[in-house]
């Protein structure tokens, strides 16, 4: 397959703070990855949620609207920070296991 410049694939490491841990945050990042076919991850942190995604970068786009929009009725989410990656070749998404504080976001 050949893709197009528009469907290039990059990756972006969101930063997610606000009401958004032990409200279904994570799974709702996981099936909102999968509806948008991208992989990557999704974690805690004592300050919020990270999250790495991979994909092409209008599927990326939506899926940050969509994070927004779409959230679990019970999350505020106060600020996403993004900041670009380097392509990884992710093959799924997957939640990984909460963090503390000082441990460095994967």
């Amino acid at each position: 397959m050949i893709l197009t410049d528009v469907q290039r694939f990059e990756r972006q490491r969101l930063t997610v703070t606000g009401v958004v841990q032990g409200v279904g945050f994570r799974p709702f990042v996981y099936g909102l990855a999968a509806r948008h076919g991208l992989t990557g991850f999704v974690g805690n942190h004592s300050g919020g949620v990270f999250i790495e995604i991979e994909g092409p970068g209008a599927m990326l786009a939506a899926f940050g609207r969509d994070l927004i929009s779409l959230a679990p009725p019970l999350a505020h989410i106060e600020r996403v920070a993004v900041e670009a990656r380097p392509v990884q070749g992710d093959t799924d998404f997957t939640i990984v296991h909460s963090r503390a504080e000082a441990s460095p976001i994967p």
